[in-house]
């Protein structure tokens, strides 16, 4: 019997984990980094050794299974993946939540662009249509906020890297759990390459932290694991336009998020 694919409760679920895992990170992660200061590439590493343990842990449980990969064909998923959450990270540092999240949902129609002219994928009228619209009423609730050039390269590169994630899921024919186990550990060693010109590892570790801190940073970690992995599942299951399109959803549903004052 041909595989049909998970069922429209599966894919909901996924999204509703997801997005309320993406809403908690989104405010756990400006919330270390404005009232404790920790520094942004050193989370970025926490999130994903924490979501290597993670699968780690899943493998040892049997919830998937390891396969070969030609490992040269990860290192282009790798960097974008380092790339995507480095500079979105850096992108909620440095503005309101409210920003941060009108240029997270420019990720969709950025997404569309590079589907239709790099690989020759078409979308119904309808679906441009009504991106068209949720992308003007999202201007309109957010006039007079300013995408800086860490917002603008945080959508360029997640955009390259969700559609790539797409692809190469297809390509290697893995699993999501599958695919985010030989790329998340690739990606620490990637950052810890560069953490030391930015972010002296010696400062950090010097660095009084309280316990609070300490709690909050493995909390977001453990959050990122869930984010990462249903990122993952979702594109691969669906479309890599159906994983942001939530999150101009949710931005339309909260107009509130927009206002200059919300920075926490």
């Amino acid at each position: 019997m041909e595989n049909q694919g998970p069922g429209k409760f599966l894919i909901g679920l996924a999204l509703l984990i997801n997005l309320c895992s993406s809403i908690l990170i989104v405010f756990l992660n400006k919330w270390i980094y404005t009232v404790y200061g920790f520094p942004n590439i050193t989370l970025t590493c926490v999130h994903f050794i924490m979501t290597s343990l993670g699968l780690a842990l899943c493998l040892q449980c049997g919830l998937f299974m390891r396969k070969g990969v030609p490992m040269q064909a990860l290192v282009p998923l790798s960097l974008t993946f380092c790339g995507f959450v480095v500079f979105t990270n850096l992108s909620l540092q440095n503005n309101t939540v409210g920003t941060y999240q009108l240029a997270k949902a420019m990720t969709t129609p950025c997404i569309l662009f590079i589907h239709t002219f790099f690989y020759d994928k078409t979308y119904s009228r309808r679906v441009k249509l009504t991106l068209q619209s949720a992308v003007q009423s999202l201007l309109m609730k957010s006039y007079g906020s300013i995408v800086p050039i860490y917002a603008t390269l945080g959508v360029l590169v997640t955009s390259l890297y969700q559609v790539w994630v797409g692809v190469r899921q297809k390509e290697l024919n893995l699993n999501s759990m599958q695919l985010l186990f030989f790329q998340a550990p690739m990606s620490v060693m990637m950052l810890f390459c560069v953490v030391p010109f930015y972010e002296p590892l010696h400062v950090t570790l010097e660095q009084q932290w309280s316990w609070t801190a300490l709690l909050l940073v493995v909390a977001s970690g453990c959050v990122a694991f869930s984010v990462n992995l249903s990122i993952y599942w979702i594109i691969g299951n669906t479309s890599p336009i159906t994983y942001p399109f939530t999150v101009v959803k949710f931005n339309l549903s909260n107009p509130g998020i927009f206002s200059n004052d919300g920075s926490l």
